[in-house]
């Protein structure tokens, strides 16, 4: 069966009943299409995460100025309360319906079908192929919104016909449609690549090539920040820090079944070294050719194996700021979410089995303590299984496998975590963990991973000495927090919405002079805020005031300074914050003080009011 149509099979098989209700809200839709434009072919509609669509083929191309005709047509069918009727069809009747309707695509799905009977529903004029299940009649579909119209090929085959997909949306009541649409207009105004553009953090050129981030000054003091925080908190963790290089051999991902499993997205390999002898077969003088580095731990096992290791030395943790490159499709690159260049904060724990459990419980404190600082402190756990039927990714020990799996959920029993299980979303080394965390628009990324592997350590025959001087295997554990620097940082100015809390602000104070003459004063102050380690301009710029004021809100800066006569006289500035909230008079050396304070403490208030700054 085509991979599309089970996916949507087995899925619908599983809705949940707001999924339920949009699947009907699909066929609603069809319903209308087929009214509106007559000969309409019909493929699939699913319900999706957060609504529905349907490919189709029509006679024109169906763009938003049809989205109010569709809409009033699909209320007209809501208001009738349509039952949704269910029924079983004989293969040969559906073949020849759906032929004499001119239906092709329904037709080669059942062709596909392996049943002798299946699935119509029907409601009002309106009749599909459909396993279903769908609510009671369509009075029980809430409220509606089509939302946009993509193309997409009949079976994702770019061979096969171009349709066009519908999408809309659908919630249980009007409030619910109300949220999610005013969430979708606040993330275009949070588009991190809107937003990068603006407050001059990053930026791409098609001379340097796509998926390849350049970071101005402001971006890369962001990203210095955030790794130097990342830094300083594991190694009180107990981390090492190593540097393994950009490239190595393809034979050391040949050895790791890397080479296997994801050479597509390897950049294509570097000039080979050649040997001597002429006569070296094509196998070898790939082996010696070089990859530009896409993963760290091949690398980072080859380190734990250049040593010999007691077994008092575990848990051996190394971590590495590397920069990755991954040769993704142009069309799936998407802003500093999906690049080809990468630097993951990435980290190799080798331990002795023993202490899965207890290095576990630490993970889970680390990345509650790092994604604490951003205020990402809504999440939830998905564990990705392997499906051990599928023996081209997942082969190997079974036992070793179902022994990764029982270690990785125990720690997370472990931990009350509450998780749900994705089989078959395992890495081809090991199960995973993956944190989903929630920014402040509700939007789920998948942030934070934990991979337990027994098949490396196996795989390039690792080793300790034991307490009984015997030679042991270790377990490896595959970390990362932020997933890659690029990726956290374009969460981070969506979450944030650019409005970087003042230890992340790559300007944290913009120093204003009043009048050209108030500008010694003004760069007097910047210099005493440089010195104690406030990141500070001065804006000496020929403008007014309450410009130079206005365009550093639009800069997000946390800390106005505006400074004239009085202020140079009594060594204060007068304060301004970023929520065009004024302060006022504020002594210098007192800002400075609860300006370190705030920065100092990560927190993500601005600043202490008077009346509570004495508590």
């Amino acid at each position: 069966m085509p991979e599309d149509v089970a996916q949507e099979i087995n899925a619908s098989v599983n809705y949940t009943p707001v999924q339920r209700m949009r699947h009907s809200t699909a066929h609603v839709m069809a319903e209308a299409l087929q009214e509106l434009f007559p000969g309409i072919k019909f493929a699939i509609g699913p319900a999706i995460d957060d609504g529905f669509y349907y490919d189709v083929e029509a006679s024109r191309p169906i763009t938003p100025e049809d989205f109010p005709a569709i809409e009033a047509r699909m209320q007209e069918s809501v208001t009738k309360k349509h039952p949704f009727k269910q029924s079983k069809w004989d293969r040969n009747k559906a073949l020849n319906y759906f032929k004499e309707h001119n239906q092709p695509y329904k037709v080669e799905i059942i062709e596909n079908l392996a049943d002798q009977e299946v699935g119509i529903y029907e409601q009002g004029p309106f009749l599909d192929l459909c396993r279903g299940p769908h609510v009671s009649n369509t009075g029980e579909i809430g409220p509606f919104k089509l939302m946009r119209v993509a193309g997409a090929y009949w079976r994702g085959d770019e061979h096969r016909p171009m349709l066009q997909r519908i999408y809309g949306t659908a919630w249980q009541k009007k409030e619910e449609l109300e949220t999610y649409l005013w969430q979708l207009e606040e993330a275009k105004k949070r588009d991190h690549r809107k937003i990068g553009r603006e407050l001059n953090l990053f930026t791409f050129s098609e001379d340097v090539g796509p998926g390849l981030p350049l970071f101005l000054p402001r971006g890369e003091m962001i990203r210095r920040l955030m790794e130097t925080y990342m830094r300083e908190t594991q190694e009180r963790y107990g981390y090492s820090h190593v540097w393994t290089g950009n490239i190595a051999r393809v034979r050391l991902y040949k050895q790791s079944k890397h080479w296997e499993h994801y050479r597509d997205a390897m950049f294509p390999k570097m000039q080979e070294e050649r040997d001597a002898d002429e006569n070296e077969s094509l196998e070898s003088l790939e082996d010696n050719s070089f990859e530009l580095k896409p993963m760290n731990c091949p690398s980072h096992i080859t380190l734990y194996k250049s040593q010999r290791h007691s077994y008092r030395e575990l848990p051996i943790r190394y971590a590495e700021f590397a920069t990755l490159h991954r040769f993704e499709k142009k069309g799936e690159l998407s802003g500093l979410t999906r690049v080809r260049s990468l630097t993951q904060d990435d980290s190799h724990i080798f331990l002795r089995p023993d202490q899965v459990m207890d290095e576990f419980k630490d993970l889970v404190n680390l990345i509650r303590e790092i994604l604490g600082a951003y205020g990402l402190t809504d999440y939830r756990v998905r564990l990705s299984l392997p499906d051990l039927n599928d023996h081209e990714k997942y082969h190997g020990d079974v036992a070793l496998w179902e022994q990764a799996v029982t270690d990785l959920k125990a720690a997370l029993d472990a931990t009350g975590f509450n998780y749900e299980s994705a089989e078959g979303e395992a890495a081809f080394y090991g199960p995973k963990m993956d944190l989903m965390a929630k920014d402040a628009l509700g939007r789920e990324w998948q942030l934070s991973t934990i991979q337990m592997d027994l098949f490396q350590p196996r795989n390039f025959d690792l080793e300790y000495i034991g307490e009984d001087g015997a030679a042991h295997r270790p377990v490896i554990i595959h970390r990362a927090i932020m997933g890659s620097t690029e990726r956290f940082m374009g969460v981070l100015i969506e979450h944030f919405a650019g409005a970087f809390p003042v230890w992340l602000s790559p300007v944290q104070a913009m120093v204003i002079p009043i009048t050209d003459r108030h500008i010694d004063y003004a760069v007097r102050v910047q210099k005493q805020l440089q010195k104690i380690g406030l990141r500070s301009e001065v804006d000496s710029r020929s403008e007014r005031m309450n410009a130079k004021v206005r365009d550093a809100q639009l800069q997000k800066i946390p800390y106005m300074l505006v400074v004239g006569d009085k202020e140079a006289e009594n060594e204060s500035v007068s304060l301004r914050l970023r929520t065009n909230e004024n302060i006022g008079a504020v002594p210098l050396a007192k800002f400075i003080e609860q300006a370190l304070q705030v920065s100092a403490s990560r927190s993500l208030n601005l600043w202490q009011k008077e009346e509570n700054a004495a508590q």
